[in-house]
């Protein structure tokens, strides 16, 4: 497994929230943002720590700390995933509920920003003890979640099971005659406890439309094109799915504990089955061959999928990156310096908050499903999935386009106009 020493993910938090803020600085300073506005924007609502305490497996206490930091929600309800890794915690939460907020905004939700989760290795513990510990940290959270007021959905290493959990401790927390009508404080669920179908792919299947699209937009065939791919996990999974569907080659592979190359391609399906039965890991897969870490972005390949997690593409490696298109699937992983050294080599990034935005409008449909006690079909979800995505592809191509800035800048233009739009026309209480 790849470890990092406690000053790399120190580095790593506090470069995420330095990057989102001089996105946000140079996009505000291109529109001339008002500045009472910039001052809201630039500072989160409402930040809450919470340590509780949770009985292991071995009948011993541990001290869990959980984190929920709510930016803005000046459009509507908070909305963002949890998270259970060690890197979590105030800085990453607020940099990461910054580009919830940019990515709702530009997506046309009617949403907020929120982000949180528990610093833990969720590998450390038992099924059990995570069950008890997510129960824990729902009732931690109390009535500072809602289905009106703040909706967690899955983010890195939780799930749908995670998402029942919490469901099922909130609406304990509610008097019987309520419950029924708190289902949508969660998106993410399983279909039995009132999931939607399509949720599971929405944000893999929306990276694929992205890259679909900006091929379709340059006139170029994804047959045959090479893609690689870091983070196997529910985003690397579903965009690589789809990508072979269109006739393109998965070459590498990156997880968190090792790389695996082959040149003639590598099958999603069977590495998929690898992993499952492998405790996740890629590492091993009898059809590929192991890659040494610090050479997986310097690949030749047509085009690079980060999804993990933030802060991987750097000053240091981007030199070497061969792909023309980046398609974010992470949040935040190409670094400010970075950007800017790929932007100069005439490589194209497809922003985090526009090309992985497939899953928080995949947790809309499903929001609106619950609060309005409709069922959708598949073909339903994914139809209004891609013309969602196909709408905010094109406002930022466009945008792009007339004001001469790449497509990040473009994307976060847009979002902010809209929400400097709200505080226009609400003004400003009391």
């Amino acid at each position: 497994m790849i470890v990092k020493t406690p000053e790399q993910k120190k580095a790593i938090k506090q470069g995420m929230l330095s990057n989102v803020m001089r996105q946000f600085d140079n996009a505000a300073d291109i529109i001339g943002l008002n500045d009472n506005i910039r001052k809201i924007l630039e500072v989160t609502n409402n930040e809450l720590v919470v340590h509780f305490p949770v009985r292991m497996d071995n009948g011993e206490v541990e001290i869990f700390t959980g984190y929920r930091v709510q930016h803005n929600n000046s459009l509507g309800p908070y909305k963002g995933g949890l998270r259970y890794h060690p890197t979590v915690d105030i800085d990453a939460a607020r940099a990461l509920a910054m580009w919830m907020t940019w990515k709702t905004s530009l997506a046309g939700l009617p949403y907020g920003g929120a982000k949180g989760g528990i610093q833990l290795d969720p590998t450390k513990y038992s099924n059990e003890e995570l069950q008890r510990i997510t129960r824990r940290f729902t009732y931690a959270l109390g009535d500072n979640i809602g289905p009106e007021l703040d909706i967690p959905a899955p983010d890195v290493n939780t799930n749908p099971q995670t998402m029942a959990w919490i469901l099922d401790t909130y609406m304990s927390t509610k008097s019987p005659a309520e419950r029924s009508t708190n289902l949508h404080v969660v998106t993410g669920k399983p279909i039995g406890a009132g999931g939607s179908q399509g949720r599971d792919r929405a944000t893999g299947y929306g990276v694929f439309l992205n890259i679909k699209f900006w091929a379709e937009n340059k006139k170029i065939d994804l047959k045959d094109k090479r893609f690689i791919v870091q983070g196997f996990g529910n985003v690397g999974y579903w965009a690589a799915y789809f990508l072979e569907k269109e006739g393109a080659s998965m070459v590498a592979v990156q997880d968190a504990y090792g790389s695996i190359v082959n040149e003639d391609g590598i099958s999603v399906e069977d590495l998929l089955a690898y992993t499952q039965a492998n405790k996740g890991s890629v590492t091993g897969f009898a059809s590929a061959e192991k890659l040494d870490n610090a050479d997986f972005f310097g690949l030749d390949c047509d085009i690079c999928i980060p999804a993990a997690l933030g802060n991987v593409i750097t000053a240091a490696n981007a030199p070497k990156i061969k792909a023309y298109l980046i398609a974010e699937g992470a949040n935040g992983p190409t670094d400010v310096e970075a950007e800017e050294i790929l932007l100069k080599k005439g490589v194209t990034i497809l922003p985090d908050i526009l090309c992985n935005s497939g899953g928080v409008i995949g947790s809309y449909f499903e929001w609106l499903q619950n609060r309005n006690g409709e069922i959708w079909q598949l073909e339903e979800v994914l139809e209004k999935l891609e013309k969602k995505l196909k709408e905010s592809f094109t406002k930022v191509i466009e945008t792009s386009a007339k004001r001469k800035v790449d497509m990040r800048t473009a994307a976060f233009i847009i979002a902010i106009e809209r929400l400097e739009e709200t505080y226009v026309q609400r003004g400003i209480f009391p």
